[in-house]
């Protein structure tokens, strides 16, 4: 009984967190980073604030959570959905528009990962990790799937893993300076300049 006790408090722990990590992505798109408040965000998520800076210390801190939240959900979505480079393009045109959605999520994503080039920034670390894990799992994938063949000839794929993480940055920053602008159109085209669809008969 005492070691049920012991472990009761501690096994909230991840459900409570996950509770304010949406309250808090809520919060951004809804009033904007820099008006989200950790009061505001420790309401919805029926915490107080002192509870909430028990497990994040900063607002910066939970923006970079709800960043990496999202980028581990639709990385594994995109390994679920995406097996070739036919499934490629309808895949990144569906995560645009997605992105269109939030508009507010995505410039804090842009705003947070230009922050974060300087070595001192508390999410560096995360970003420099995150682009290796993405150019890795993205060579990687090509090759495992023996789609190699496929690159447009002189391309490999590391150098196709850093067009395609520079390519879907750019557009999305593009988007945000013009709403009007048309991303879906070019990411598709993108896919088709990087793989040879010609097919053998």
């Amino acid at each position: 009984m005492g070691q049920d006790k012991a472990r009761g408090p501690y096994a909230k722990t991840p459900a409570r967190k996950a509770e304010i990590v949406r309250a808090a992505r809520d919060s951004f798109a809804e009033n904007g980073y820099a008006n989200a408040s950790l009061r505001d965000i420790a309401e919805r998520a029926g915490i107080t604030h002192a509870g909430l800076l028990h497990h994040f210390r900063n607002k910066e801190e939970l923006l970079t959570e709800v960043l990496a939240e999202r980028d581990a959900k639709e990385w594994q979505q995109g390994l679920e959905e995406v097996d070739s480079p036919d499934q490629l393009a309808p895949y990144l045109g569906e995560l645009m528009r997605h992105h269109q959605k939030a508009p507010e999520l995505m410039r804090l994503w842009i705003e947070l990962a230009a922050a974060a080039s300087r070595p001192d920034h508390p999410a560096h670390a995360y970003f420099v990790e995150r682009y290796e894990r993405g150019r890795t799992q993205f060579a990687e994938g090509i090759q495992e799937k023996a789609e190699r063949s496929r690159l447009r000839e002189g391309i490999s794929p590391e150098s196709a893993a850093v067009l395609f993480h520079a390519v879907l940055n750019g557009l999305q920053l593009q988007w945000v300076l013009d709403q009007d602008l048309d991303i879906v159109g070019p990411v598709t085209d993108f896919v088709g300049l990087l793989f040879d669809q010609r097919t053998d008969e």
